[in-house]
């Protein structure tokens, strides 16, 4: 059986300096600018969509390097627009230990990265999530290693020690024969240690203010790969490879590597230095039995110098330079990633280092993060900083976890610290659409080495299955954590008796999800956010109120993501009067929601959510799910709070699916003494007529039109730009720009209004008879029936 999982030799992602000589990762490279935002459309391909995709090459796998999410769009849903590894949709193995399908999606959509799964029914394999060896399928041995009473700086005898211990090594080769999922990756991860082994070393590079993260992660990602296929193959070119990455960024290579001295890792972003860290702590346990003394030493001594002793300054707050403000309050990405780097460096040497430092970190590593890291999930799951930081965070954390449990024998609480921690997983899932992520606030670096695969921990620590089932299909499943983190007992599909509403209701986060299907790409999908505009790690927007909206395989509304993280100031403060709120993709009128006097909305902001209303559907075991007629779902809050009470005295938005999920009502029940301006960013072609719109992507077609319109109001377009008498940018500062965006206005004066905004996708099947036109109700009058 081919794999669904890909790699590109060709595609040098290290050397893009040749698109642009002064910025390897900015944005002179097209795919891997993440750091700087949003990228230029490029010259398109017949058959794809406009919509632009941050992260990837379009139509190809890159697993170690994809991206997921901050986006605009959708793939085109056209069969050009996948991969797919199977001689046909219906190519997949039989009589494997997971049943009559091996893996269950049938090929991976080239734009967005996201599975694509056929439509059948099959219950003897698509049944309810569970872990379970009965069908036949090999379970991890169990660990011998099970101290009494462990401690962080006790570690087990054995090497390796960090996430996977020998006797898991031992257990793979079997494993890998019997599971289509760990074979399929097992290949990707090979195929991506090939293509790194053939480049040269990373380069260096200093991103502004985002330091040499990027450098970190890439070469952090390098070394899993070679010190894995290492551990397989005992091929020793592979060690040689990995420690000839580890000399150059030591500055002992053939190229200069930073500056000298301490600060060669950059510790005033720490970040680097502990991605750094936990790179040079997986190549030193992996490669043990391979390393000389001679490497040992060299390795220890730069992981000494330019890692584990910033820390500790870091820690000890002794440098002003680079205080450790990440390790008091943080809740939030830099707290899990600079704590497990550290922890991942110092469990690796641990024995070895006769200076002390290993130990010192452990001491403040493991209770640092279950004070900070652990409580950047909410009480109802939702990452506290964004859909795209979750990333980061998580992997921090997961692998600090693992790496503890795996060489001390416990993760000491860390995992439960926080109650709620595990609801993480299905506030992942909600969040992800058909058209990507509902990508709010900043989206982040390029990610390298960071996935989502800490889904597959939680899974089975937690006990969810469905974790693993949603996570194992995904573009990014294929690399080394996961052959160790996957549990492959599991079975079932993870749709089966998922809820396809999800409503998060903590006051922070306050935002639902609604759908028609978990499994069709082509399924409609809206969310929308309330939420405060302060408490997220100065990752958020101005966006109370803002929404996407998919269907008919394309993001029809959409989040423009990053800014330049360069710019000036851009992470001063999250006040009223930061500079963050000069910039368009971070200002209110920079979002899909509404603006009153063409001003920012207020960072004081608490909105709250007034109905979640649902009709409880779940998805059964099968990929079609049929939705009858009056079946639907709401979310409706009141935002009057987002703007000054002498502007707005009452604002209530809703948003509601109809006629069995083929429509979609956006309601704004507002009253202001200003202008309102009703504003959704798309990447569609539209042409506009009077109180309506039509949508075009590719040959897809939306018609958008306000209902009951007051008199004299109209629809109209704009760029995504600032507005000309907006306040001026910092001095020596330019906004980006948002190249094939286009800006959907309804403007009315000063009043109460309902405004009632709908949304037809024209399906392929309906005419225009089968649409409905919903009778005005006022939001506080909302119901499950109320627009029958």
């Amino acid at each position: 059986m081919a794999s669904n999982y890909a790699y590109n030799p060709a595609y040098n992602h290290s050397n893009a300096s040749a698109v642009n000589q002064s910025n390897p990762y900015g944005s002179g490279d097209p795919y891997y600018n993440e750091s700087t935002g949003f990228i230029n459309p490029q010259k398109q391909k017949q058959g794809t969509s406009k919509w632009i995709k941050i992260g990837i090459p379009v139509a190809v796998v890159v697993i170690a390097a994809a991206v997921v999410g901050a986006v605009l769009g959708i793939r085109s849903s056209k069969n050009s627009s996948s991969t797919s590894s199977a001689s046909s949709k219906g190519d997949q193995a039989a009589g494997s230990a997971q049943g009559d399908l091996a893996i269950f999606a049938t090929a991976t959509a080239s734009q967005f990265m996201l599975p694509i799964y056929p439509s059948t029914t099959n219950t003897a394999v698509f049944h309810s999530p569970t872990f379970s060896a009965s069908d036949g399928s090999k379970s991890w041995p169990t660990d011998t290693f099970s101290p009494a009473s462990p401690a962080p700086t006790s570690v087990r005898p054995d090497r390796p020690r960090l996430i996977a211990p020998s006797y898991m090594w031992d257990a793979l080769p079997d494993m890998i024969q019997s599971d289509p999922y760990l074979k399929a990756w097992n290949d990707t991860i090979f195929g991506n240690a090939t293509a790194y082994y053939n480049l040269p070393v990373v380069q260096y590079f200093l991103d502004g203010d985002s330091g040499i993260l990027d450098n970190a992660r890439e070469i952090k990602m390098r070394i899993k790969a070679f010190s894995y296929v290492y551990r397989l193959t005992k091929d020793t070119k592979w060690a040689d490879r990995a420690f000839k990455e580890l000399q150059n960024a030591a500055g002992n290579g053939t190229t200069p590597f930073g500056p000298d001295g301490a600060d060669k890792w950059n510790p005033t972003h720490f970040l680097d230095t502990a991605e750094f860290s936990a790179a040079y702590g997986i190549a030193y346990d992996w490669l043990y039995d391979v390393l000389t003394d001679e490497q040992k030493s060299q390795i220890r001594t730069s992981l000494i110098a330019y890692g584990l002793e910033r820390g500790l300054v870091a820690f000890n707050n002794s440098d002003s330079r680079y205080t450790g403000w990440w390790a008091t309050n943080i809740y939030g990405n830099w707290n899990c990633v600079c704590n497990g780097g550290l922890t991942l460096g110092a469990l690796a040497i641990l024995g070895d280092d006769t200076t002390g430092v290993a130990e010192q970190i452990l001491a403040q590593t493991v209770d640092n993060v279950k004070g900070n890291c652990a409580w950047a999930v909410s009480d109802d799951g939702t990452w506290a900083e964004t859909a795209n930081y979750w990333y980061f965070g998580t992997t921090g954390f997961a692998e600090m976890a693992a790496a503890l449990k795996s060489a001390t024998g416990s993760d000491y609480n860390l995992l439960d610290t926080n109650s709620n921690f595990y609801k993480t997983g299905l506030f992942h899932m909600a969040i992800t659409g058909p058209g990507s992520l509902f990508a709010w606030g900043d989206h982040g670096p390029n990610k390298f080495s960071t996935t989502a695969n800490g889904m597959f921990l939680f899974g089975d620590h937690y006990n969810h299955p469905e974790y693993q089932l949603f996570q194992r299909d995904q573009h990014d499943a294929a690399e080394p954590w996961s052959m160790f983190w996957y549990n492959p007992t599991v079975s079932g599909a993870f749709w089966d008796g998922l809820a396809i509403d999800q409503f998060f209701t903590n006051h922070t986060d306050q935002w639902a999800a609604l759908r028609s299907s978990w499994t069709d790409e082509n399924a409609l999908y809206v969310a929308m956010k309330a939420g405060t505009n302060q408490g997220h790690q100065t990752h958020n927007d101005l966006d109370v109120g803002d929404f996407v909206l998919d269907a008919m395989g394309t993001r029809w509304a959409g989040e423009l993501g990053s800014g330049d993280y360069r710019s000036l100031n851009y992470f001063s403060n999250d006040t009223q009067t930061s500079d963050r709120w000069l910039y368009y993709r971070k200002r209110t009128e920079g979002q899909n929601t509404i603006l009153v006097n063409k001003q920012n909305q207020l960072v004081t902001a608490t909105p709250s959510i007034l109905q979640t209303l649902s009709s409880g559907t779940k998805q059964g075991s099968s990929t079609v799910l049929d939705i009858a007629k009056d079946d639907s779902a709401l979310f409706t809050a009141d935002l009057t709070s987002a703007y000054d009470s002498t502007a707005v005295t009452s604002w209530k938005r809703g948003v509601r699916t109809l006629n069995g999920r083929k429509q979609v009502l956006l309601q704004d029940d507002i009253t202001a003494s200003g202008d309102i301006m009703w504003r959704m960013h798309t990447n569609a072609t539209v042409a506009v007529d009077g109180t309506s719109a039509t949508l075009k992507i590719d040959d897809k077609v939306m018609q958008l039109t306000i209902l009951n319109p007051p008199s004299g109001v109209s629809i109209t377009t704009g760029p995504a730009v600032r507005f000309q008498d907006d306040p001026p940018l910092p001095p020596q500062q330019t906004d980006q720009e948002n190249p094939g965006v286009t800006v959907v206005m309804i403007n009315l004066p000063a009043g109460t209004y309902s405004l009632q905004v709908l949304f037809n996708p024209q399906w392929d099947g309906m005419s225009s008879s089968d649409f409905v036109t919903p009778k005005a109700v006022a939001i506080d009058d909302w119901s499950l029936s109320s627009h029958n």
